[in-house]
């Protein structure tokens, strides 16, 4: 027993929560990174589940993970270890404890680490703490069952449902061993369970219990961290995940131009939960469909652009090849479309609950004949509000199909997010078939300075019209196999995306005399990010250029990309990005640092890598 408690000052700390999956990993993960973005610590998430639907109790395929990096200033990424990590049970401490630092703090439930559970974890020896060459000193090792089973005796509930609640006590735990204010714990379950106010007492009570559990217990493990927040620009914030900021921006952008937002979606992970969360909005106009399938999905969702709303469909990787000729379909007819694609680990079902940037090539270029596609990247979970009202405005405002990118490490992960105000939003304003044009108007009329062709909502008087997926004539809207108007029209929508305005590529970091540029789109953001920091905190001049507009791409990228000496492009796939900037780019030839492995970028191993060109 240590007779004194250390006090460890910390700009910021990374914990990880492991367990079974039925173990509520997710839930104190996520509980415990809203308390800290309520406090006013910077969050990044990173929850890593598997695909299992349930796998066997104990055993090491079974394993959900979910990690937190909390920190005074801006945190980039969920971190590359842990200062602390939570093993429910063997298998968790067996599979995650190559996520910890050298000298974290370990929890464990000593009552998982019984002779069937080290048998199902597959440890050769009854000790598998020296078995792996932990320090026991580093361990609080804690009968968090038995524990919890004493505190519930007298509540009521089955066995089976007071077991559930040991997550109660390992958060109560990590919320002493952070200082936290358990009563910000006690108000979010009152609330999550307000229904069930028996079940939030229960849970409470656990947490109370884990709480005290560290303060009357000073063990030689028992470290309590201290996290001081600098202030933030004053605002109301909520920790939110990708899924969560994308519903609410396209929410923003139907309200900002006026329109009915519809939803045509068939679940599938990793982006059912943007279906969820807008079925919960009807009050704000919104339409959801849970459809029979993905072609269903983006069909009904391009019927009600066609009727005049914001149609929007959302996928996964393999939706997207499921919704490809709709796609085209809304690509030859000219309607506003915002198809969203959660990247996952592919190919086929693959690797489902895993992220990558995979598809990026396929939403380019997937499709039969000449489909040109605006498509956006969403860098952050925060950020996917931002490319959600963008997406939606470039596709309303320029009558077009446009892919949102995210993936599954930005849908599900989270971060403290302001409050925007929507006054603070651009307009959104579809180009509307003029008055003027009654009688003479016909269904490719276009802008003259855009080139999109105008908008007549069915309904509107003077203005019948018929749009399919045979070529129209460009001037009588009537169906053409003539060939040089074929080739007009293909040139026209080619033209129309070109003149879409994107705003320039930011360079941040060394941006005059950088050695190295750093490449990135999308997700990889944070991590690139942190390289950079790291290499120029090191001395090195490094530089980073990320993108969200992949489609058109902003009009001063082949300026940037010669730039530098050199450059390297970093993304989570095989090539893709590079590819494309090689052909957007004459005389283009990058570096590259790819990765497959569906699991987010390792900050340590991208500074590794990039001294290594750096020193060529």
């Amino acid at each position: 027993m240590a007779d004194k408690l250390i006090v460890k000052e910390l700009s910021h700390v990374a914990v990880r929560f492991s367990g079974d999956s039925g173990d509520g990993m997710q839930l104190a993960g996520n509980i415990f990174s809203t308390v800290s973005a309520t406090v006013g610590n910077s969050i990044s998430t990173f929850p890593d589940y598997p695909a299992d639907i349930r796998a066997p109790q104990g055993s090491l395929t079974g394993v959900s993970g979910f990690q937190v990096h909390i920190g005074a200033g801006k945190v980039y990424t969920p971190g590359d270890k842990c200062d602390v990590l939570v093993a429910m049970n063997a298998a968790a401490l067996k599979t995650q404890y190559k996520y910890a630092k050298p000298d974290a703090t370990i929890i464990i439930d000593t009552d998982a680490f019984r002779e069937a559970d080290l048998k199902k974890a597959a440890f050769a020896t009854s000790d598998p703490l020296a078995e792996m060459n932990i320090d026991p000193d580093r361990v609080i090792a804690c009968p968090i069952t038995q524990i919890v089973k004493d505190s519930l005796a007298d509540s009521g509930m089955d066995a089976k449902a007071v077991v559930k609640c040991r997550n109660m006590f390992a958060l109560g735990l990590v919320c002493w061993l952070f200082s936290r204010d358990i009563n910000i714990v006690f108000n979010y379950l009152r609330e999550k369970f307000a229904k069930k106010p028996a079940i939030a007492e229960a849970n409470i009570k656990v947490v109370q219990a884990g709480y005290d559990y560290g303060h009357n217990t000073h063990s030689s493990a028992m470290n309590v961290y201290r996290i001081e927040s600098k202030v933030k620009e004053p605002g109301r914030y909520m920790d939110i995940t990708g899924n969560k900021a994308t519903a609410y921006g396209l929410i923003a952008a139907a309200e900002k131009a006026g329109l009915r937002l519809f939803l045509g979606s068939y679940p599938i992970t990793p982006a059912t939960d943007i279906l969820h969360e807008l079925s919960k909005h009807k009050s704000c106009g919104v339409i959801t469909v849970q459809c029979e399938d993905e072609i269903a999905g983006c069909s009904s969702a391009l019927g009600a652009s066609f009727a005049g709303a914001l149609g929007v469909t959302s996928t996964s990787g393999p939706g997207i090849c499921l919704k490809s000729e709709a796609i085209n379909l809304a690509v030859i007819m000219e309607l506003p479309l915002v198809v969203v694609d959660v990247q996952r680990g592919g190919p086929a079902t693959g690797l489902p609950t895993k992220s990558e940037q995979t598809d990026l090539l396929q939403v380019l270029f997937g499709r039969n004949g000449e489909t040109p596609m605006p498509v956006v990247a969403a860098a952050s979970p925060t950020d996917c509000f931002d490319a959600a009202f963008v997406a939606c405005k470039i596709a309303l405002e320029h009558m077009t199909p446009v892919v949102l990118l995210s993936d599954a490490f930005v849908a599900n992960g989270s971060a403290a997010f302001k409050l925007p105000n929507l006054a603070d939003y651009p307009a959104i304003n579809p180009p509307y078939v003029p008055e003027s044009l009654r009688g003479s108007w016909t269904p490719y009329m276009r802008d003259e300075k855009t080139g999109v062709r105008y908008w007549a909502v069915p309904g509107r008087e003077g203005f019948q019209h018929i749009l399919g997926g045979l070529e129209k004539d460009n001037k009588t809207g009537a169906i053409s196999t003539n060939p040089e108007n074929h080739d007009l029209m293909c040139r026209l929508r080619q033209e129309k995306i070109d003149k879409i305005p994107v705003p320039d590529v930011e360079v941040i970091g060394d941006v005059d005399d950088a050695d190295l540029l750093i490449v990135g789109f999308g997700g990889t953001y944070g991590h690139l990010h942190a390289a950079m920091d790291t290499l120029r905190a090191e001395g090195r001049k490094v530089a980073l250029a990320h993108f969200r507009f992949i489609n058109p791409l902003p009009a001063n990228t082949a300026e940037v990309l010669r730039r530098y000496k050199k450059v390297v492009v970093a993304e989570q796939n095989l090539g893709q990005f590079a590819a494309f900037l090689r052909m957007k780019v004459d005389g283009f030839v990058p570096y590259q640092y790819n990765e497959v492995k569906g699991q987010p970028f390792v900050e340590s191993e991208l500074v590794a890598a990039f001294k290594t060109i750096l020193d060529k």
